[in-house]
């Protein structure tokens, strides 16, 4: 068996029922889980064993997770409860019926549960898309799990809710008022939840996001509930200040990826040049612009364009399809 090479600008899906259900899973429970998402296919068969390979996660993320932390982390998920609740009825489900790991091997197999089947596989209309690479990135839980539910509310762009409500979404609060309340003040919910967010979900991701905390006390408020609004909007691609007096000295493929996207020119196009074998026409097509961009002496606004209509002519595909 090897390695699985996994796609990380895939999107992956999940019910909104899951976005904004009550679970508390840690950082790395949630990889595991976005992990599986990714593996996912509509054709399926019940009872599938789903193979997640440690240093598939390890790749992606760039955090190094021990045997012995996956194994707590998984045996931990097995015992907790998801929660979804409707206007008709109140479910709890746990998302793993087992999970085997191979020693010695750096994989374990994931059996899903039937009754978490409908949430991942049955979607029509209620779903939310996620970028692979995005969700992973993060580190924080909270953020994990904003980016989720941003990911699910940025049709619309904004997304008001109580901030009780959205504690107990995050697992926070306790909503029957038996367990203590974590980060009960605004500011420690500020510090330790929003604010870590924002900063993630906003370097990490392919969101933009920021929020507004709302006193109960203004007009149009329910008494006595404070509300958070989410501003959600989609990242626009930036376009990276071109230096074409760098040197071309590209060894590795990692590289070579992130030079050519040094010019403005995005990954999905930087991979298509490195893997078409055409990166010797891209330097001599560089050191061309290089010269041309001189002999402009500054009348050339936009060297990006200028590069993306010479790599053309050369006949390499640039579009983003």
């Amino acid at each position: 068996m090897e390695v699985m090479q996994i796609n990380t600008e895939k999107s992956i899906f999940q019910a909104n029922a899951i976005t904004s259900g009550r679970y508390d899973f840690t950082s790395c429970q949630l990889d595991i889980l976005f992990m599986l998402l990714a593996m996912l296919d509509k054709n399926d068969t019940p009872g599938k064993l789903y193979s997640i390979w440690v240093k598939d996660i390890e790749a992606i993320t760039g955090r190094q997770w021990q045997y012995n932390q996956l194994k707590e982390a998984t045996e931990d998920m097995g015992s907790r409860m998801f929660s979804i609740e409707t206007d008709k009825s109140y479910k709890q489900l746990w998302f793993f019926q087992h999970v085997e790991y191979q020693k010695g091997k750096g994989y374990f197999d994931v059996k899903i549960s039937d009754s978490i089947r409908p949430y991942l596989f049955d979607l029509k209309d209620n779903f939310t898309v996620m970028q692979l690479q995005s969700a992973l990135s993060c580190s924080s839980k909270y953020a994990k799990r904003l980016y989720a539910l941003a990911c699910q509310w940025r049709t619309r762009g904004i997304l008001s809710i109580p901030i009780g409500e959205l504690k107990e979404m995050l697992f926070l609060k306790d909503p029957k008022g038996k367990e203590k309340e974590q980060f009960p003040g605004i500011s420690e919910f500020r510090k330790n939840v929003l604010e870590i967010a924002k900063r993630q979900i906003n370097e990490h991701t392919d969101i933009e996001f920021d929020y507004e905390i709302i006193n109960g006390k203004r007009p149009h408020i329910k008494k006595g509930y404070d509300t958070v609004k989410l501003f959600i909007g989609r990242k626009k691609n930036q376009q990276i200040v071109i230096d074409f007096n760098e040197p071309l000295n590209i060894q590795k493929e990692a590289a070579q990826l992130a030079q050519i996207m040094s010019y403005g020119i995005g990954e999905v196009v930087a991979k298509r040049i490195i893997k078409s074998n055409k990166m010797d026409v891209f330097r001599d097509v560089v050191e061309g612009v290089k010269d041309k961009l001189k002999q402009a002496k500054g009348t050339i606004k936009d060297p990006t364009a200028y590069l993306i209509g010479a790599l053309k002519k050369q006949g390499i595909n640039v579009s983003d399809d």
